[in-house]
């Protein structure tokens, strides 16, 4: 019979919480630094992202983790990419822009299902005999 899922504790909470705003700063750093080394700094910031999806995800030993940081990444870029009323905006119209923007969900969807998955009961083995 299977277990009801008990809510996340405080500390589990907060991490989550910290990983998620830690995801939105590499979302930050990525957008500033994709446009001034194209193509190197365009493969240095999905590296960064995908670097610190798949860390979260090793570090909080689930998939939470990586979903975290995904999602705090997958918000900033989004807010980043609304243009401003003076016209001002931070993502300009070209290939590099697009790929980071693909590539850094792909990237996000990819590690952060390297993750461990949950295993009932802590067993190592998937189903019981």
């Amino acid at each position: 019979m299977a277990q009801p899922l008990r809510p996340p504790s405080a500390g589990r909470a907060a991490a989550l919480l910290g990983l998620l705003v830690l995801g939105a700063l590499v979302g930050v750093a990525g957008a500033l630094v994709q446009p001034a080394w194209f193509p190197g700094g365009l493969l240095l910031a999905l590296a960064g992202e995908a670097g610190t999806v798949l860390g979260a995800a090793r570090l909080t030993r689930s998939r939470s983790g990586g979903i975290a940081v995904a999602a705090g990444w997958m918000i900033m870029v989004v807010l980043l990419t609304v243009s401003r009323p003076e016209g001002d905006f931070l993502f300009a119209a070209g290939s590099g822009s697009y790929l980071f923007l693909l590539g850094g969900i792909a990237a996000a969807v990819i590690c952060a299902t390297f993750g461990p998955g949950r295993q009932p009961d802590g067993d190592p083995a998937r189903l019981r005999k």
